[in-house]
């Protein structure tokens, strides 16, 4: 098999800033969290997803406007690879995401999704024949130790009480899609654009993508936002859990790499788990205290290797 291979122009070295930016993905990711909880019963999954993408499209219009002829050449040039990122990080990391989510509980959710940054390793080794660290994957281990211990609440015999289903198969392939959408985001073509304006473009893809699966949807008794909390809950996911998180994701993935980047996704389940205790009155518990320690030191064992500060 031929190895796929992306030329790179030199990532820039990692300043105070770039870890800064990486420290805050886990948390506009996990916003979703906030503004999403409860939102899954009052709008239907493909079109939440396509109002979030088409929405945050239409909020950094600006950015694409400011960068059009980049933009334009990207999408004539690269059509294809245009195509798929919306596709993947949009449509399938959303609405195929969302649907899973109705069909299966957010425990395994949960754990089958931070096996995306598994799945970057996997794919780099395979296609990009990039050698893997061993603290790397010893440090994502524990990291993913550290996630099991807080979804399964310190009981590891709940582990063999979890029931898989077909919504597990939608988040698989979800965690899949993120790995693929990860690697595709270090293409030359895609560092032309500034973040904003590529994560625009992107939407814009995702939410074509989603339109015609929203439109079924609805046309079938699908739910739209009919209540002032219901778009609260939208505009929270679109500030925060999609402009503020894809454009610090995609400044990640430029400056460390995707695998790193890959990282913040177990840091997710943890930072969660704070941001519920302030804002929503949740109780912490002792194992979500084993469960942080876990997933801190199993991200600083893997991105330990990563250059100095500067």
């Amino acid at each position: 098999m031929r190895k796929l291979e992306m030329p790179m122009s030199p990532a820039p070295s990692p300043r105070l800033r770039d870890w800064l930016i990486f420290l805050a993905v886990p948390f506009f990711f996990s916003s979703n969290v906030i503004f999403g909880r409860g939102i899954s019963g009052e709008v239907s999954p493909f079109t939440t997803a396509f109002l979030r993408w088409s929405l945050s499209t239409l909020f950094v219009l600006p950015f694409i406007l400011g960068d059009w002829r980049a933009c334009v050449t990207f999408i004539r040039k690269k059509t294809m690879l245009w195509f798929v990122l919306g596709a993947l990080g949009m449509a399938v990391c959303g609405g195929v995401v969302y649907w899973g989510l109705t069909k299966t509980s957010a425990a395994n959710g949960t754990l089958i999704y931070t096996t995306s940054s598994l799945f970057i390793i996997i794919f780099q080794r395979i296609f990009q024949a990039r050698p893997i660290r061993r603290l790397e994957l010893i440090g994502m281990l524990i990291a993913f130790a550290g996630v099991a211990e807080i979804v399964l609440k310190g009981d590891i015999s709940q582990l063999w009480a979890l029931n898989f289903n077909i919504g597990d198969l939608a988040i698989l392939s979800g965690a899949i899609a993120f790995a693929i959408y990860s690697l595709l985001l270090r293409d030359p073509a895609a560092r032309d654009l500034a973040s904003l304006s590529l994560f625009g473009t992107i939407a814009f893809s995702g939410a074509l993508v989603l339109a015609p699966l929203a439109g079924m949807e609805l046309f079938n008794g699908g739910l739209l936002p009919s209540t002032p909390t219901a778009w609260a809950k939208i505009g929270g996911i679109i500030l925060f859990a999609s402009i503020a998180a894809f454009y610090c994701f995609t400044h990640t993935v430029r400056v460390f790499g995707p695998v790193t980047a890959g990282i913040t996704l177990y840091m997710m389940p943890p930072v969660s788990i704070v941001m519920a205790v302030l804002f929503l009155g949740e109780t912490f518990e002792p194992y979500h205290a084993v469960g942080i320690i876990l997933v801190t030191g199993g991200v600083v064992l893997a991105t330990a290797p990563l250059g100095k500060i500067r």
